[in-house]
């Protein structure tokens, strides 16, 4: 299988060397808005490379992964598209609920599939509590609690670029309640704060936020997220239900400690990045679309999920703006 790439950065980089050693990749092909930058890390991982998107996907691609700037998704997308190559494009579709939709209405109206990542949906523990969910075994869940924490900020460059805290960090955390329930968000109140370096609020966007959501079913969903979380990157969620509870991100290197004396959990050391926390995930991940490529196996995360998750972070993004519950 011959899979092209757009994107060489940090995340672009690590899907380039996860494809690689895929047993279904034969041969990865990387390309960058800097032909320079894609011709050094194809080097560096012993890959091909492009000078261009056009001449990525018209050299006889079975797969096309997009990890460029969020900007350029919805361009991407749509080129992939019109190629007839299978795409994966990591979230969001784009950078605004317009242009999403619009991304979702070409994609809809063809056969190409496109699936876009949501690593959290292949994460062993996110499996687990969907499947004691969907069992029935904690009985009817009332309440949620789900944060992603980073350790430390992105840089300044990379917050006029991103949407926003809500639609660029705990959207992550809005299409995992969604998948993990099989329910869908009815309505947020949200908040948020720059705690941190100026240039967040310079930008109009917050280091951290909370929101309080509520699901079809009445479940109430507590979410909240930081860029500046000095134990660790801490990604975790909690399923209360009747009959019992689940936890998911609670292991020994869960970037917390005990308050308790000679309570010594978690002994291990903290995950300090997502692609520490979701190395497995990412993996399964990048297998699945394989998959899709090959034809053996259905979308599992659609432009309609990320549609779905995108429009709850535009409520919160609205709520925060408003100081009001928004309806969606």
């Amino acid at each position: 299988m011959r899979i092209g790439l757009v994107g060489v950065g940090r995340i672009g980089a690590f899907h380039a060397s996860t494809l690689k050693a895929l047993p279904a990749v034969d041969q990865v092909v990387v390309a960058d808005a800097d032909p320079g930058r894609a011709e050094t890390v194809a080097k560096e991982l012993g890959l091909s490379f492009a000078p261009d998107v056009a001449s990525l996907l018209s050299g006889g691609l079975d797969g096309f992964v997009i990890a460029a700037a969020t900007g350029a998704h919805a361009e991407l997308i749509a080129a992939g598209v019109a190629a007839g190559v299978p795409t994966f494009c990591e979230k969001p579709v784009a950078l605004d609920l317009a242009e999403t939709q619009r991304v979702v209405e070409l994609v809809e109206a063809g056969d190409v599939p496109v699936h876009i990542g949501f690593q959290r949906r292949f994460d062993a523990g996110y499996q687990a509590a969907r499947a004691a969910v969907e069992s029935g075994e904690l009985g009817f869940v009332h309440h949620i609690r789900a944060n992603t924490n980073d350790a430390v900020p992105p840089h300044r460059e990379y917050i006029p670029q991103s949407g926003g805290f809500f639609r660029d960090c705990t959207v992550h955390d809005f299409d995992i309640i969604r998948y993990v329930t099989g329910r869908e968000i009815v309505s947020a109140y949200a908040t948020g704060a720059n705690r941190g370096e100026a240039f967040f609020g310079q930008y109009g966007d917050v280091d951290s936020a909370a929101a309080l959501l509520t699901l079809d079913d009445g479940t109430f969903a507590m979410v909240s997220g930081t860029r500046y979380n000095g134990a660790g990157h801490d990604v975790r969620m909690e399923l209360q239900g009747s009959l019992g509870s689940i936890a998911v991100g609670l292991d020994e290197h869960t970037a917390l400690r005990s308050a308790e004396p000679g309570v010594n959990f978690p002994a291990g050391p903290p995950h300090l990045t997502f692609m520490d926390r979701f190395q497995p995930a990412y993996v399964a991940e990048l297998t699945a679309f394989t998959e899709v490529a090959a034809g053996t196996r259905d979308v599992p995360c659609t432009v309609r999920d990320a549609l779905a998750a995108f429009r709850v972070a535009d409520a919160c993004e609205l709520s925060r703006a408003e100081n009001r519950v928004v309806t969606l």
